[in-house]
């Protein structure tokens, strides 16, 4: 079985290496702003369908964009009900405002929940006879979305450069992914004062997110030069001004490295898909509603310690390339130091080591489900058995 897993990881990396993978046109600042609206080539008093949360909305997230969208004789259509782990109910609602009010293109703003949403909204308008769950694996879609841009306004998913979108159900209390070249933005817009009212824990909790989808695409069997420079890059940002951001929330400068940190990161795990780190934190949000930026800021260590020794030259590499270390240290110094590292970032944020709503009753079912999801579509250098998945979930349970 394990020959056959490691059989589909060589056909997704020769995808990646025959096919490729789509960027979105990367915009920046009020100016990139105005001109990927323009890019979208819209007719004066077309319909736009706006996505976001009542968090966003009601904080006036949006007004900039909305203005933006007015200056170039556009109406909008604001649909701001997308939940924090958004269901397949969020994307019909979605889907259906789209349709009544004849909108030509979907602008996305918030976090990774909210441009996933719109993500499948797209898919859903590409598909409209096609149920959501049928979006689920590879290559679903199949079909070009209407024009969109993805603005975050969190700096972690790097949803805003990447090929997956997450749905949730609440009625089989599971989450799934749709996969397809299709579901990458055409434009992405980094506006870091969007960013700015962010409470420091979701600032830190996003960053860390981020920092996963690197470190993940590190470790993958598939990661080439690419995915490579740009994890290396995304890690020596979030290490920098994590720090700045967390502490000084005003400092744009270390805002905008997050944000850059953050595309720089989906890039690098959207060619290689991610591993167990998410595979576990997935569950946990379908089951308890954990936000996703913490599930993966509290399981990072625990998975990157039981693959020990196993990854050391990964993880040294980060180290050499963030200036973490001593180019003179053993190849095992230079690993601990990195994981030195991201534990004292842990600390700093003051990000909870374990989760008081999992239910040991419930460890069992995480882990067939963390494992059924990881296998075989995550190409993780090694393979995980159940027991070990099972000790790391206990490992981040608090005990009463």
């Amino acid at each position: 079985m394990l020959a056959i897993y490691r059989a589909y990881h060589f056909i997704l990396k020769c995808i990646v290496i025959f096919i490729g993978i789509p960027n979105p046109l990367l915009h920046r600042n009020r100016d990139g702003l105005t001109a990927a609206i323009s890019a979208l080539k819209l007719k004066k008093s077309s319909n736009v369908l706006l996505v976001t949360d009542q968090t966003l909305h009601q904080l006036d997230i949006t007004k900039t964009i909305i203005t933006a969208l007015n200056n170039q004789h556009l109406n909008v259509t604001i649909y701001n009900q997308v939940l924090p782990n958004p269901t397949i109910e969020n994307v019909e609602t979605g889907f259906t405002l789209y349709r009544h009010n004849r909108c030509q293109a979907i602008i996305s703003v918030g976090g990774g929940s909210v441009i996933d949403c719109a993500k499948l909204i797209g898919a859903k308008v590409a598909r409209p006879t096609t149920h959501v769950k049928k979006f689920k694996g590879l290559f679903k879609v199949l079909k070009r979305l209407p024009p969109n841009i993805a603005i975050p306004t969190t700096a972690g998913t790097g949803s805003e450069t990447t090929v997956a979108a997450v749905v949730n159900d609440p009625l089989t209390r599971t989450k799934y992914a749709a996969t397809d070249f299709a579901l990458v933005p055409h434009h992405a817009v980094m506006l870091p004062e969007l960013t700015i009212s962010l409470p420091p824990h979701i600032t830190a909790t996003t960053a860390m997110d981020a920092l996963t989808h690197a470190i993940e695409a590190l470790l993958s069997i598939n990661c080439m030069s690419f995915s490579e420079q740009r994890a290396l890059a995304a890690c020596a940002l979030i290490f920098e001004n994590l720090p700045k951001a967390y502490t000084s929330p005003n400092n744009i400068d270390a805002r905008a490295s997050l944000l850059e940190a953050s595309f720089y990161a989906g890039q690098a795990f959207t060619r290689t898909s991610v591993g167990y780190v998410h595979a576990i934190s997935h569950q946990l949000s379908a089951c308890y509603n954990t936000p996703h930026g913490l599930a993966n800021a509290v399981l990072l260590v625990p998975v990157l310690e039981w693959y020990g020794p196993r990854v050391q030259r990964q993880l040294a590499q980060i180290a050499r390339y963030c200036q973490l270390t001593s180019i003179d240290y053993p190849i095992e110094r230079q690993a601990e130091d990195t994981l030195t590292k991201i534990k004292q970032l842990l600390a700093y944020c003051q990000i909870q080591s374990c989760f008081t709503e999992i239910n040991i009753l419930d460890i069992e079912k995480l882990t067939r489900s963390a494992l059924a999801e990881a296998h075989p579509d995550y190409p993780v250098p090694f393979f995980m058995e159940a027991d070990e998945c099972e000790g790391i979930i206990k490992q981040v349970t608090a005990t009463t």
